[in-house]
């Protein structure tokens, strides 16, 4: 770790690390620093040993809250009272004890996204799912919960939160520019439900709570999604497409909606996929993360072709690249819903594409697991052990690919037919 006198140029001077965190420590007080995180976010912090020998780390304050000079005052008294026999982390941690739950999310996505909290697999939690966190705890935890006393909480208080999620009592019109309203409902409260009980878990396991008091709250059982578009539907959708191409559709919202429907990925992942890490000739795509991490997934031609054709935009990486800066396109759900409508298919998400993907290969033969194993689902290993990844995966993409390919050409050979017809 780097060390040099802390002063407020040596501080405003620190560069975000790209991973984890940075502390530069005071050369004038040991034990005394200065921690950056990724985002930015810089702490002033204590580091000693207590009079059993063990190191202990506390934060004093936000960088900005308190001056360099002021956070070495009090740094100082921290120190003068662990060589007096107390260990001010201990003092932390009482007073935890006593945090509402507004201040226990606070410090609970301060700590995640430190890399500090593991999620599964013993991994730090990923960003997306933290900015999700973050959302239903803005929107719904804090506002029905945030002044309550964890520790006072009971069962009941958590499952009268989620009948309120579910009731709309925090239905709000979303922020950040986002269109529409965040209404609530059944899978929402459930999800707020499992947020909050996962944060109240996490900080028993860092000491910060003797008990988790809301252990056992029942959450509502949650709606399997199986709409699928059978056959005829995505001979709609083929014509559909190949009208709404001709009449001034963004051409690669229509490219991401024809790779979700030939792929079976994920929104996010066809979205937000790069150039980089599609290989045609080898027919797949290595996703660097994915839900369920690094990812060698099969792709077919006809998608490959998609992506393929979409147009490269100098310093954007992506395949589906937005018009403005280096970011991708991320619109694919709007188009969908102006493509069904013109269709005149109802009920249909990004998530139906990919149900009908697994559908359609069911429907031409191939195993659940085989299935899984296309959707990302199974592991590697399991998926290695039954059939062979290389050979029958490709096959089974491709078949699949096909098909649903052929039967949306269909449907734009029908939609030519009528504009000659007229």
């Amino acid at each position: 770790m780097p060390t040099s006198k802390l002063t407020k140029r040596a501080v405003d001077a620190l560069v975000p690390p790209s991973k984890k965190q940075t502390v530069l420590w005071d050369t004038e007080l040991k034990g005394f620093g200065v921690r950056v995180l990724p985002s930015g976010l810089k702490t002033f912090i204590v580091q000693y040993r207590n009079a059993e020998g063990i190191k202990r780390r506390i934060n004093i304050a936000r960088y900005g809250v308190l001056t360099v000079d002021q956070a070495r005052d009090q740094a100082k008294l921290k120190l003068a009272a662990v060589i007096g026999g107390e260990d001010p982390a201990d003092e932390v941690r009482q007073a935890r004890k006593g945090m509402t739950v507004e201040e226990m999310c606070d410090w609970y996505l301060t700590e995640a996204r430190a890399g500090n909290i593991l999620g599964r697999k013993n991994l730090p939690i990923k960003k997306s799912s933290l900015d999700m966190d973050e959302s239903r705890i803005k929107t719904h935890i804090k506002p029905l919960l945030g002044k309550r006393i964890v520790k006072h909480l009971t069962i009941a208080d958590v499952e009268q939160m989620q009948t309120d999620v579910k009731d709309g009592k925090t239905a709000k019109p979303r922020s950040g520019g986002r269109g529409g309203m965040a209404t609530g409902g059944a899978g929402v409260a459930a999800r707020c439900v499992g947020t909050l009980q996962a944060i109240i878990g996490h900080a028993k396991h860092k000491g910060l709570l003797d008990a988790h008091p809301t252990q056992g709250a029942k959450k509502l059982a949650g709606k399997k999604k199986t709409r699928r578009l059978n056959v005829a539907e995505i001979v709609l959708m083929g014509k559909a497409m190949a009208y709404a191409e001709r009449n001034g559709e963004n051409p690669v919202a229509l490219g991401v909606l024809r790779t979700l429907l030939l792929t079976g990925y994920r929104r996010e992942e066809g979205q937000a996929m790069h150039r980089a890490w599609v290989n045609g000739a080898g027919g797949y795509v290595a996703f660097p993360d994915t839900k369920g991490g690094a990812q060698i997934r099969a792709i077919g031609p006809a998608a490959v072709k998609a992506v393929e054709s979409q147009p490269v935009i100098v310093g954007n990486p992506h395949a589906f690249p937005s018009e403005v800066g280096r970011g991708p396109f991320t619109a694919v759900s709007a188009c969908l819903q102006r493509v069904a409508k013109l269709a005149g298919i109802e009920g249909i998400t990004p998530h139906t594409l990919r149900h009908t993907f697994g559908s359609v290969a069911g429907d031409l033969g191939f195993s659940e697991l085989t299935i899984r194993a296309m959707l990302g689902h199974a592991s590697q290993n399991v998926t290695q052990d039954y059939i062979h990844i290389d050979e029958a995966l490709k096959l089974a993409v491709r078949r699949t690919s096909d098909e649903i390919e052929r039967l949306l050409a269909e449907g734009a050979a029908k939609s030519t037919q009528l504009q000659l017809a007229a």
